[in-house]
């Protein structure tokens, strides 16, 4: 495993995570721009680089697996409440109840997951370096939609660091399990196919729910977020260039 691509995972989610505990007042398109940016990223990396791999490693089983992992990501969402793809469900008069417990667990589980594609032995050499792009372009708005959730929630201090440096180890603690138990046992290794699997069905419900919902009111699509999705694809596609 490349400690230079855990570092960047690592980076990717403590920087989303600063801003804004960092920034006093964050304009309020931010987010949706760049969630829809890092949703197409992750969309593209996905369909171009991860579908291929699962396939030609579990042949027609991996379409299961793929749609398996979509509803397990709907299931997640009833502890996360849709964190992962940018939803902070909390209202303007700020009297909304956090449970925090749940919100941590689903969000922390899927984190965990992700990480997992990141310790496997991917026949495309384009493959590791694209999904570390991918992942840590969602890292960004995760992190940042993370902590403004856990600071409406109350969580100030040392508490807020304390979880954003938790989260932020949890998917590089991930690939490197991944990594070095798929090493020593081929058992584990054949195991972590499945999972790549279930992780790319994640990865296509929460890209799709961004370019769909992504904050904005009435789900428009402005020409402002068509071209940040441009962008995000338009970085997926030259990963092709790492082959």
């Amino acid at each position: 495993m490349n400690w230079i691509f855990l570092l960047i995972i690592l980076l990717a989610t403590l920087g989303g995570g600063l801003i804004p505990m960092t920034v006093r007042r964050v304009t309020p398109n931010f987010p949706i721009y760049m969630l829809a940016f890092t949703g197409a990223c992750l969309f593209g990396v996905t369909i171009m680089h991860l579908l291929p791999e699962v396939y030609h490693e579990l042949g027609h089983q991996a379409g299961i697996y793929i749609v398996l992992g979509f509803f397990l990501q709907v299931a997640l969402q009833a502890l996360s409440h849709g964190t992962e793809h940018g939803h902070t469900h909390v209202p303007k008069d700020g009297h909304h109840h956090v449970q925090i417990f749940p919100l941590l667990l689903g969000l922390s589980i899927h984190a965990f997951m992700e990480g997992i594609p990141l310790g496997f032995h991917f026949e495309d050499r384009a493959a590791l370096a694209s999904l570390v792009i991918g992942v840590a372009a969602h890292k960004l708005p995760e992190a940042f939609t993370l902590i403004t959730v856990m600071m409406h929630a109350h969580q100030q201090g040392g508490r807020l660091w304390r979880i954003l440096i938790i989260f932020s180890l949890v998917t590089p603690v991930a690939a490197l399990l991944a990594s070095v138990l798929g090493q020593q046992s081929a058992y584990i290794s054949n195991i972590t196919a499945y999972i790549v699997a279930l992780v790319i069905g994640a990865f296509l419900h929460i890209s799709t729910t961004i370019f769909y919902e992504s904050g904005t009111k009435h789900h428009e699509l402005s020409y402002r977020k068509v071209i940040a999705i441009a962008a995000g694809l338009l970085l997926a596609f030259l990963t092709l260039i790492f082959e």
